[in-house]
């Protein structure tokens, strides 16, 4: 079976898509993948895609009269193909008009309780009903699942990036990937934390490193200011920070799709949760763990903290983070990172 897979963004959404993929082709069908031009270097890896379908929605969307002609360019791409099947995985209005440019003999989607945006299942011929209480890897297992016309998968989640030829963590370094960065103010971990964790990263003798992108340089220089012998990561593409995050020792990240990858190519990954909730979106995978906090308001799901702004502080301009991240201590990250590390080189799956 030949199916378009419509899941464009974003980083982290993609990365808890692939398990579901995974099912799929053990099952035979092969894909062609929608995705945002920034990601593409995901689908590319993942086994039993044959193309990857580049889409530029959040750059046309800045000027959409200039980028008419790549719009329809892209909408006859679409067209040349015919599929058994489109799949919708995102449930948005804009990844179901993808599905209705497409020749294909049906479109499948999430139904109306299940759905991001309800008006998309007008797309579908047929809609599918999945808990919106369960992990998002598990949603989209059964979304795949149901639409396909298997049985519903009930083994671990499987992330295979392994593929294409490419030799991803042949040989770990000393690096532990700290990823900082996070576009929700709420997910910030206190930069006086970050500095403490490099610092033990170092004291340890392993390598900080930080990767950084739009408005997160100052806070990467600074960190690593604090801490000698930590570096920042040349500002790269994706393919790039794959690469850096195949060969690491270890990643620290809050909950963010830079994250989300180390554990899914097989990191020993600790991810530090605060107002988003681990058990829906937290990370999966042998050697991954995932740290909240225990205070009765979180998870709140909320992009701002109502407890910090019933305190009177402003996190976001002292260089803190919300009350529920800063529960979570550095000692507490490295601590689990450790052992993850640890038993990673034993070869020992918990």
């Amino acid at each position: 079976m030949k199916v378009l897979l419509v899941k464009m963004s974003s980083l982290g959404d993609i990365v808890h898509t692939l398990p579901a993929v995974d099912d799929a082709v053990r099952h035979g069908v092969r894909f062609d993948w929608v995705v945002e031009e920034n990601y593409r270097a995901v689908p590319a890896l993942a086994a039993g895609v044959d193309r990857v379908v580049e889409v530029a929605f959040r750059r046309w969307r800045t000027a959409p009269f200039a980028y008419r002609a790549e719009l329809r360019a892209f909408r006859q791409r679409l067209r040349k193909r015919r599929y058994d099947l489109v799949l919708d995985a995102q449930g948005l209005l804009k990844s179901a008009a993808v599905a209705c440019w497409t020749h294909a003999g049906q479109r499948v989607g999430f139904d109306a309780a299940s759905s991001r945006e309800r008006a998309a299942t007008l797309a579908y011929d047929r809609r599918i009903a999945v808990s919106p209480n369960w992990h998002a890897i598990d949603r989209t297992r059964r979304l795949f699942a149901d639409a396909l016309g298997y049985v519903r998968p009930e083994g671990d989640a499987v992330f295979d990036l392994s593929c294409r030829g490419r030799n991803l963590g042949a040989r770990a370094d000393r690096a532990v990937v700290l990823a900082h960065g996070t576009t929700w103010s709420t997910k910030h971990w206190p930069e006086v934390f970050w500095t403490t964790l490099a610092q033990l990263v170092t004291a340890h003798g392993f390598v900080p490193v930080l990767p950084w992108t739009n408005g997160e340089r100052g806070r990467a220089e600074r960190i690593a200011n604090a801490a000698p012998g930590a570096r920042i990561w040349p500002r790269t593409d994706l393919d790039g920070v794959i690469r850096l995050l195949a060969d690491a020792s270890g990643v620290v990240g809050v909950d963010s799709g830079l994250a989300h990858l180390g554990g899914a190519l097989g990191r020993p990954t600790v991810m530090l949760f605060g107002p988003s909730d681990p058990s829906r979106t937290g990370g999966r995978g042998p050697f991954v763990r995932n740290l909240a906090a225990s205070l009765p308001c979180s998870p709140c799901g909320s992009r701002r903290c109502r407890l910090g702004r019933e305190l009177g502080t402003r996190y976001e301009a002292r260089g803190s983070g919300p009350p529920c991240l800063e529960a979570v201590a550095p000692a507490r990250a490295w601590a689990a990172l450790t052992e993850l590390m640890d038993r990673h080189r034993r070869g020992r799956v918990a």
